[in-house]
């Protein structure tokens, strides 16, 4: 089991950008998908970014391509979401995620993909 905790959020203006973090526990960490979700007031959990367990492969929903960079750092059990040029529409709290089971798309963008989450960091954009 991988216990994931994420930092970094907060309050940024339109423009600004802010570098999410997720700590994650274990030494599993190098061998599993990691993605990030968000949640906006009244909608549903959707996907934002994720990325493979070897090569590394990045992908990203459509509404942040290009202005999000999604990272890890197995040496320090790290994942990250670099988020720049941000918009009021991204405000939402912000979930890092992994998928510990075998299986499934060798992309997963749903969250029933994935089977551990964290709790939650809040970003708030503003003008």
């Amino acid at each position: 089991q991988v216990q994931l905790v994420e930092s970094g959020g907060g309050l940024v203006q339109i423009g600004g950008s802010l570098r999410l973090s997720c700590a994650a526990s274990g030494r599993t960490f190098s061998s599993r998908i990691m993605g990030w979700f968000r949640q906006a007031p009244g909608k549903e959990r959707a996907f934002v970014a994720g990325i493979s367990r070897i090569s590394g492969f990045t992908y990203y929903a459509d509404s942040v391509k290009g202005r999000f960079t999604i990272s890890r750092d197995n040496a320090k059990n790290t994942l990250y979401l670099q988020m720049n040029s941000l918009k009021p529409e991204d405000t939402a709290v912000y979930f890092c995620a992994a998928r510990t089971f075998d299986g499934g798309s060798t992309y997963p963008a749903v969250d029933y993909e994935y089977d551990q989450w964290g709790q939650g960091t809040q970003v708030t954009v503003s003008s």
